[in-house]
């Protein structure tokens, strides 16, 4: 009987053995792009010239990948795809009746899923609300919540199941937008704080779905921008470190390429720094990381230089992973050719896109360069801000540099040189200031642009020994450098902050008076309190901006630019000459050293 047994026994264990599943590997390979901009052709449409990256090069490379993974290539894109190119706003506003050229992109290239970015949102209801049905993917964005429903406006995760491995991708989008957009653009909407949404999300996903790989794609950045008591605008370093659960972070937003392992901890320790990177995951100086208590970040910057690549390699047995090892890098496009096939399905979309960059709107009798801008009153700048009062009948005007070097040359003006003009689709606003908020808003603005100079020696403009993509040389980002027209002023460099700027006169005789109203034009991101000129410059309360506004356009002040050199034909822009630096002994010398270091030598 005890040999019976016994064979019964090792019968048994050798079905189980048997039936028992072998271990397997899979592995996954995730791309990522992010703020596109609407660089879908190798070719910038506001030059003309071509470019290194793109999403037809992007297209070779993916095509690559599944030539070697399959159907284990998840292919994701984080945001800020609708705006940028005077492609984008052919199919944004001109030609609405066809498929958006976005979607066009991104379902002839197979996108897994989308997350929305802020400019997404910029274009309005009508125009990415139809994109979003158009996709064959979802765009997520799991903090947009519908005001109505209190339910996510759009889908908030996705879940992929590739060999078994079952992947959630969970969206997320920066919560500032109120901040740079009015509110009709993101009618019925509310943006939540994305550390506590993110934990909340996480526990629902593996609650619910019991995933093998929890991966985010949040069009938010690393750290810093806008931060307050309701929330951070780039949170995607608070996220990775207090979020347990997540393997992988798809970030973008900032512009700046990235990657790396994050350590996770709830707080800050006397131990350990406040946060650290690593590439490869391994020690550091601070601490040994383990991938059980890290997680990958990847940014690859913006208008498809790059893609994020990262490989997940899980090893299963009986269904469940025991292992996973995590890899992440970011790819170069310049050197990966150009998909012809790419290229040819989209030659119609090309040939019109073409037609209408290239068509002419008037002419430039002298070029203009923005680089003048940094460094007093400005032909560029001015024939904008001048143009703002113009149309709006303002006695004041505000405006900043929107690119560090565009040039228009002399010669005929085309569509595509608008966009160069004029890079947002911002409205025009007028709004209500007194004469002491003026003077406040443009001390703040001057603040962040020029340093306090004591000799001939310094800088005359304030500049960084970190520089990058968004800020180039400076230490802030010179899209909040706004100078005025409608007053006459000077800036003096030597005074510190709160002190540089006296306002001498109107700019047609009368006098300024700090009591005094005035009806003020500016951009629709400024008139919503982007760049914190309004508040925390001119210190109007983010409560009040609505109410002091007192005009809004209907179309975006690009069109009303366009117009308005139509309208003249032949234009000649010249600078006013109402602003300058001083003492100009001092300046002087700083000026030409600053604008060599810059401009010059590039």
């Amino acid at each position: 009987m005890k040999k019976l047994t016994i064979l019964f026994i090792s019968l048994i264990m050798s079905v189980c053995s048997t039936n028992a599943k072998k271990p397997k590997t899979v592995t996954l390979k995730f791309i990522e792009t992010t703020d596109v901009h609407g660089m879908f052709f190798p070719t910038n449409y506001t030059t003309g010239k071509p470019v290194g990256g793109s999403m037809a090069r992007v297209s070779s490379y993916v095509k690559s990948q599944r030539a070697s993974y399959g159907d284990n290539v998840i292919l994701l894109d984080n945001g800020d795809i609708l705006q940028g190119q005077p492609t984008n706003y052919y199919w944004n506003y001109i030609d609405t009746q066809d498929e958006n050229i976005a979607a066009s992109v991104v379902n002839y290239m197979g996108y897994d899923a989308q997350a929305y970015g802020n400019h997404d949102i910029e274009t309005g209801h009508n125009c990415y609300d139809k994109w979003n049905r158009e996709v064959r993917c979802p765009v997520l964005a799991a903090n947009m919540i519908n005001t109505e429903t209190g339910q996510p406006y759009t889908q908030p995760y996705k879940i992929i199941v590739r060999e078994g491995v079952k992947i959630a991708i969970l969206g997320m989008t920066t919560p500032a937008i109120p901040n740079w957009l009015s509110e009709n653009l993101w009618s019925g909407i509310r943006f939540e704080e994305m550390v506590s949404c993110t934990r909340k999300w996480v526990k629902t996903i593996k609650e619910k779905e019991n995933p093998d790989l929890i991966v985010g794609l949040f069009h938010s950045g690393l750290k810093g921008g806008i931060e307050n008591d309701e929330y951070d605008e780039n949170a995607t370093l608070a996220v990775a470190l207090r979020i347990h659960g997540l393997d992988v972070i798809f970030y973008g937003h900032d512009h700046l390429s990235n990657y790396g392992f994050v350590r996770q901890y709830e707080e800050k320790t006397d131990e350990y720094p406040f946060y650290f990177i690593t590439k490869d995951g391994g020690p550091s100086s601070a601490v040994s990381l383990s991938k059980t208590d890290s997680v990958l970040i990847v940014n690859p910057g913006s208008n498809a230089y790059n893609v994020g690549d990262v490989t997940v390699t899980l090893t299963m047995e009986n269904d469940k992973v025991v292992s996973k090892k995590i890899n992440g890098q970011l790819v170069s496009m310049k050197s990966m050719p150009i998909d012809e096939d790419y290229m040819n399905h989209f030659a119609d979309d090309i040939r019109r896109l073409q037609e209408y960059a290239t068509k002419k709107i008037g002419t430039f009798e002298s070029s203009i360069n923005m680089s003048d801008a940094f460094f007093g009153s400005s032909a560029f700048i001015d024939f904008i801000l001048n143009t703002q009062q113009k149309i709006t009948n303002a006695d004041i005007a505000f405006n900043g540099p929107l690119a560090m070097n565009t040039t228009i040359d002399a010669g005929p003006v085309t569509t595509a040189d608008m966009f160069n003009l004029y890079k947002y689709e911002n409205k025009l606003y007028v709004i209500k200031m007194t004469g002491a908020e003026i003077k406040n808003y443009l001390e703040m603005s001057y603040a962040q642009w020029t340093n306090q100079m004591k000799s001939s020696d310094d800088h005359i403009l304030l500049l960084d020994d970190k520089p990058n993509e968004r800020t180039n040389l400076f230490k802030n980002f010179y899209g909040n450098f706004d100078s005025a027209s409608g007053i006459d002023y000077t800036v003096d460099v030597t005074k510190p902050e709160g002190q540089k700027v006296t306002i001498l006169r109107m700019s047609n005789g009368q006098p300024f008076g700090a009591d005094n109203w005035y009806r003020v034009a500016v951009n629709s991101y400024r008139g919503s309190g982007g760049g914190e000129l309004l508040t925390k410059g001119a210190g109007i309360p983010k409560e009040e901006l609505n109410s002091r506004i007192l005009y809004r356009s209907e179309l975006d002040q690009r069109h009303y630019l366009a117009e308005e050199i139509q309208k003249q034909g032949s234009v000649n822009p010249k600078p006013n000459n109402n602003w300058r630096f001083i003492p100009e002994d001092l300046v002087a010398p700083a000026i030409e050293r600053d604008r060599e270091l810059l401009f010059k030598k590039k």
